[in-house]
């Protein structure tokens, strides 16, 4: 049996226990259900550290043990995940909690025990797995199933027909689970955006499924997709599925699918315990050739339609097997173009990739509201891709994704055993013999996991490095035989593999603080090519976050110390402190006052700097030479909380990170270039746009207009192109050394369609291109906006009410006015939608935020968020800003 599962999974210090818990609920047994075609997914565990548990395996996995002062632990959960919710340690996302977490609690297994129950055993049963981290020995009803050496891995799938242990009533199926070492084991691991969980997050973090059946099994259902290009006219569906007779008579079994609107059948017969795969082309079944079908397209392409196949065995007249996976139609390929950068199509049309690096919850808790949260806010930013880097989510996480258009870019993770073989600057060790099997185990079950998402538009077999000839011949024989279609890329670093060429991405950096002319100059990681990861690094959250997330002593360290390591900022010795972006703070702001004044300086600071990489890129896109193609911010979110590399924080808050994305990827978007002070409208619509007006006001910061022109009748053609409409003279009389620009664009009836304020110097940010490294260019002269702190304290007004829907959706409506009578603006009024004492309801998704107003200006916004999420208070809102006094008021 342990043989069979791998070959299936090919094809498809000082020890110290944990403490006795206060008695806990009985995980209680999962009702199996009977027919043939079904599965049912393992409710639960109970888990305890092997120090504690004396008996054999044979006597732990047997039904009826003894499991008193055991852990309850849901189907999906590490070790720690399940610690944390039976309260055996407190919150660690909270100062330095997790460093009180023994790490030895760790170094031995655990056991997961689980019971099922099953009525009918006429049908066959098998046990399905994956996701187990490191490694696990498997015990069903006191009989060993298999060992470590097989089930290893965590993306490796294995499958037992364990019909002959299993009896009607209660049935047992336990794990010993193995510690994990992302440095020795090809599994998951954590590098530099946060500390590492002590437990390595060992455990089963997908579920475990008890599969029922006839005597025909059906595996490896799935669909393969040709649409027609260009015309997208008419798609071509392949239908397989590995048909298996697992009785010891001759059967003959037909199989019927239906994919989408066709349905096809045939007859197979199979000796005992042979497999033959059945293949439905649309050669021999024309209903398989669809005319007019409904593509898929990522979100801001169009829509996303879905397509069902279904496909059941039946031997005598009976449903024996059954297997659906839902599947899109769409075209993607990523050819290299002429400067060797990958450039992706999408059914026939350049995609400019702007995304983030997605991280899960630290422990690996899987909750789908709020993954579902963040995919919503990923679309709010104007984003198209997420990429996964290692940690490649549950199926729920790709199902989401087809469903709102989000294109996903999962690939295997850098630096440690992944690349022990072909990056030895990395920590991971060499590979055996065996860590190859493992290897291709996991491509093979993770391509046939993956390749029926439409959102699913590459895989990357590489990241800070590519594979060696024997690893990628591996990996690619596995996609091969799983019928892989989209690009495989072989490193997200500008590397070259044997097969798979060239990557066409670079990984320059940079991953700390660089000033926003930086993002300009096509160099380094610069907006030319594609960029699979970068950022200017730190990313400090909102006072709100912080205050839960760091103590009263740390919060005064933050801003007086930029030398003192930040526990919530990285383990690495390279990103452990705020030194190079407290230094630019200082330098360019002046130097903090206070908490208050550092988390408000750093939310102008982070806006600028977001909303520039983002607009560079963009406005290179079309370039004639060296284009830009995609970009990917690192990251779109950290998984714990930090101060590093996030747009989104833990708790769902926003803050300059995130509106200054927003602000940069809005659909008809007019921005400024810090390289050469051009004004461009960039159109991301699919559609053209004409009868424009771009208008440019500069200013000095009492408000005082230096400079103002409009530029009538612009043109500008979609799918991402840009038109620039004039360029801002090298001087202006009398402005000063810190100003403001203002650019409106308003469409042929004087609506405003997009806003945006840039707070500039005369003083440009000096770069020392000679120093670069690996993580930033050092700056050695800061531009000068101190004279920002010079800004008059100005009045802002707001009044909202507030609808609830009965479907629990709550908008809240604001009217916000620029109250003063001088000629200040407000700049960067921030608005929080509140409960009545104060706490943030999130999350949230706002038309606008963080936004500029001059005198007698206002703005209407709308908050879109769960009602539920008020926690049953009335809503209020907090209006804040760079110079506008803090004020809270009711918005019922």
């Amino acid at each position: 049996m342990a043989v069979l599962g791998l070959i299936l999974a090919l094809t498809a210090g000082t020890t110290r226990a944990a403490p006795t818990p206060d008695p806990a609920p009985v995980p209680r047994a999962t009702a199996v259900a009977g027919a043939p075609g079904s599965t049912t997914a393992l409710s639960g565990y109970a888990i305890q550290s092997t120090a504690k548990v004396t008996d054999p395996a044979e006597a732990v996995s047997r039904p009826g043990y003894g499991i008193t002062g055991w852990y309850p632990a849901g189907p999906r959960s590490t070790v720690l995940a399940a610690l944390l919710a039976a309260g055996v340690h407190p919150d660690p996302f909270y100062s330095t909690r997790q460093k009180l977490i023994p790490a030895a609690d760790f170094a031995v297994p655990w056991w997961f025990r689980s019971d099922f129950t099953i009525a009918d055993t006429t049908a066959r049963t098998y046990l399905d797995l994956s996701g187990v981290i490191s490694a696990a020995d498997v015990f069903v009803n006191g009989r060993r199933v298999a060992g470590a050496a097989t089930v290893a891995g965590a993306y490796t799938r294995h499958e037992f027909d364990v019909t002959a242990l299993i009896g009607a009533g209660t049935n047992t199926v336990a794990f010993r689970v193995h510690p994990n070492n992302p440095r020795k084991q090809l599994t998951m691991g954590w590098l530099d955006w946060l500390q590492p969980p002590p437990d390595e997050n060992m455990g089963i973090v997908r579920d475990v499924t008890v599969r029922r059946g006839g005597p025909v099994a059906l595996r490896d259902v799935h669909v393969v997709t040709a649409l027609d290009m260009p015309s997208m006219a008419s798609a071509e569906l392949t239908v397989k599925a590995r048909v298996r007779n697992d009785s010891a008579a001759t059967v003959t079994t037909t199989v019927s699918a239906t994919a989408g609107p066709a349905t096809v059948s045939g007859s197979v017969t199979l000796a005992p315990r042979e497999v033959k795969t059945v293949v439905f082309s649309p050669a021999a079944h024309p209903a398989l050739r669809l005319r007019a079908p409904r593509v898929w397209w990522p979100a801001s392409m169009g829509g996303q339609p879905l397509y069902d196949l279904d496909v059941t065995a039946t031997v005598d007249g009976r449903t024996s097997d059954t297997g659906h996976e839902s599947f899109g139609i769409r075209d993607v390929r990523a050819p290299l173009n002429a400067d060797g950068d990958r450039q992706y199509r999408i059914n026939g049309r350049p995609l400019l990739v702007k995304g983030g690096g997605w991280s899960p919850d630290e422990f690996l808790r899987w909750d789908r509201t709020y993954v579902e949260d963040r995919l919503k806010y990923a679309l709010d930013l104007g984003l198209n891709t997420l990429r996964l880097e290692g940690h490649i989510e549950p199926d729920e996480f790709f199902d989401l994704a087809d469903r709102y258009g989000i294109l996903t870019l999962p690939g295997w993770e850098c630096c440690d055993k992944w690349e022990g073989e072909v990056n030895r600057a990395g920590s991971g060790e060499r590979w055996t013999a065996a860590d190859h099997l493992v290897a291709r185990a996991s491509m093979a079950a993770e391509a046939a996991r993956l390749r029926h998402h439409p959102s699913v538009i590459s895989f990357l077999i590489g990241s800070d490095a590519a594979p060696n000839a024997e690893i990628e011949k591996g990996y690619l024989e596995a996609l091969e035989a799983a019928d892989w279609t989209p690009p495989v890329v072989p490193a997200a670093s500008d590397a070259s593999a044997p097969v798979t060429g060239r990557s066409g991405m670079k990984m320059t950096g940079p991953y700390d603080w660089v000033p926003p002319g930086y993002w300009y100059e096509k160099r380094d990681g610069g907006a030319t090519g594609f960029n699979s990861e970068t950022s200017a690094g730190p990313s400090v959250p909102t006072l709100d976050t912080l205050r839960r997330m760091m103590s009263p002593a740390e919060l005064e360290t933050l801003w007086r110390n930029p030398s003192a390591a930040q526990y919530h900022r990285s383990p690495s010795a390279t990103f452990s402190t705020l030194k190079l972006y407290d230094a630019a703070l200082a330098g360019r702001y002046g130097p903090p006052t206070g908490l208050e004044d550092y988390v408000r300086t750093a939310q102008l600071a982070q806006y600028e700097n977001v909303r520039a990489q983002f607009e560079a890129y963009s406005r290179n896109a079309k370039d004639a030479s060296a284009p830009s193609t995609g970009v990917i911010y690192w990251m779109f979110n950290s998984g714990w909380t930090s101060l590093h590399w996030q747009l989104v924080d833990r708790y769902l808050d926003q803050g300059g990170a995130y509106y200054g994305a927003k602000k940069a990827n809005e659909p008809l978007h007019v921005q400024y270039g810090y390289d050469d002070r051009s004004v461009t409208v960039v159109n991301s619509r699919t559609s053209a746009a004409s009868g424009l007006t771009a208008r440019v006001t500069l200013f000095n910061t009492d408000g005082t207009a230096k400079y103002d022109r409009s530029v009538n009748g612009l043109k500008v053609a979609g799918g991402g192109a840009s038109s620039t409409a004039l360029t801002l003279p090298a001087s202006v009389p009398g402005l000063s050394p810190t100003h403001l620009a203002r650019l409106l664009l308003t469409d042929s009836s004087g609506r405003e369609v997009s806003r945006n304020v840039y707070w500039l110097s005369t003083r440009p940010d000096v770069l020392d291109r000679n120093h670069t490294d690996w993580y930033h260019t050092p700056t050695t002269s800061f531009a000068d906006l101190r004279g920002l702190r010079t800004m008059g304290q100005v009045p802002v007004t707001a009044a909202g009410s507030t609808t609830d829907s009965p479907s629990g959706v709550s908008t809240t409506t604001v009217t916000v006015r620029h109250a003063g009578t001088g000629g200040t603006p407000a700049l960067l009024t921030d608005l929080h939608l509140v409960t009545a004492d104060g706490t943030p309801v999130l999350p949230v998704r706002w038309s606008d935020n963080g936004i500029s107003l001059w005198p007698g200006e206002s703005a209407t916004l709308t908050a879109t968020y769960r009602t539920a999420d008020r926690r049953g208070s009335a809503p209020h809102l907090r209006i804040s800003g760079w110079n506008t006094p803090t004020s809270t008021i009711p918005a019922a």
